[in-house]
């Protein structure tokens, strides 16, 4: 697992280093968006509307619209200050019973495991709060987010639950349509009690299954067996080291000529005009500036295509897709 946020648990005197780690995934298949015309992803950007260009991350800062069009600014160095995020603590407030929280309540649930020399604390709160038959209520930030927490105990393991606050949760008054009054016939509850009570059992956690993620891996499976399948076209990416690579060698198609004409450049072809002295030995001096632009526009990992070559026959082996690979989780 990853671990996605460290600190300590405090309650009274007592600190336990701890290492969080997400309890639960999300399963839903993701899916792209898709040009139908000619089979390309199709890309979202930040635009501003007002400069008609794309923004940078760089010249972006958040801002609360208090009133319609009107906005207050922040620097990221303004919310950091009012944000408890450099806490790292997990600060119990109280003990209360489970049964006593409504589920409406409950947001995420983390793991948590002893951090450096924490075992033993760790455990003795782990022992002691299940003795107790209580849970944790607690005070804590992750990702600049404060939050309510409820610390309890998981088989041998202590678990996060964050949970909203008071005020995040609306009246049931907000509700429209519900009855002023709740008027049943006697004999239609009795009927009703009894079914409930015909269907009642143990709750069994792995009875239950996504059957829609499960009927749309079976159809992914078949339009890929049937080959229905849409190949984006290749496309050229644009990206300031082409830019740049395009300069370098205009430059050196400038430098190639310089010794024709000493002291000029072709500044029509070049992207930038590098001023050419006379040499007595043009030659040397041409072999050293091509082994600088060859250093210089070296292809960087992942961002300029390497040229097709003729791969070598391989062993034919039957690879699983993403999408078998995810249905075998879910089975």
């Amino acid at each position: 697992m990853h671990t996605v946020w460290k600190g300590a648990i405090s309650f009274g005197l007592v600190h336990v280093p701890v290492k969080m780690f997400s309890a639960t995934e999300d399963k839903d298949i993701s899916m792209r968006m898709i040009h139908r015309v000619c089979g390309t992803p199709i890309a979202f950007v930040r635009k501003c509307d007002t400069c008609d260009a794309e923004v940078s991350f760089d010249e972006i800062v958040k801002g609360y619209e208090y009133e319609k069009g009107r906005f207050v600014l922040f620097e990221k160095e303004e919310l950091e200050s009012v944000s408890d995020e450099r806490s790292k603590t997990i600060t119990i407030l109280d003990f209360v019973d489970l049964t006593e929280i409504d589920p409406i309540y409950f947001q995420k649930t983390y793991y948590l495991s002893p951090d450096q020399a924490g075992g033993n604390a760790y455990n003795l709160l782990l022992e002691a709060m299940r003795q107790s038959g209580k849970i944790g209520l607690a005070k804590v930030s992750i990702r600049s987010k404060s939050s309510l927490a409820a610390i309890r105990v998981i088989g041998d393991a202590l678990a996060m639950e964050t949970i909203f606050f008071p005020d995040e949760i609306r009246s049931i008054t907000q509700v429209p349509g519900l009855p002023e009054a709740i008027n049943v016939n006697e004999k239609e509850l009795t009927m009703a009690r009894m079914l409930i009570e015909q269907l009642s059992t143990p709750f069994e956690p792995a009875k239950y299954t996504d059957d829609y993620r499960s009927r749309l891996l079976d159809l992914i499976q078949t339009k890929i067996a049937g080959e229905e399948v849409r190949v984006a076209p290749d496309q050229q990416q644009r990206t300031n080291v082409l830019d740049l690579m395009a300069a370098l060698q205009a430059s050196l198609e400038a430098v190639r000529v310089a010794p024709d004409a000493p002291g000029t450049l072709d500044t029509g072809a070049a992207a930038t005009a590098v001023a050419a002295t006379p040499s007595a030995k043009p030659r040397k001096k041409k072999a050293k500036a091509e082994a600088e632009l060859a250093e210089e526009t070296a292809e960087p990992v992942g961002t300029v295509a390497e040229p097709e070559v003729e791969a070598a026959p391989k062993k034919t082996t039957k690879r699983k897709t993403k999408a078998e690979k995810t249905k075998e989780s879910v089975v």
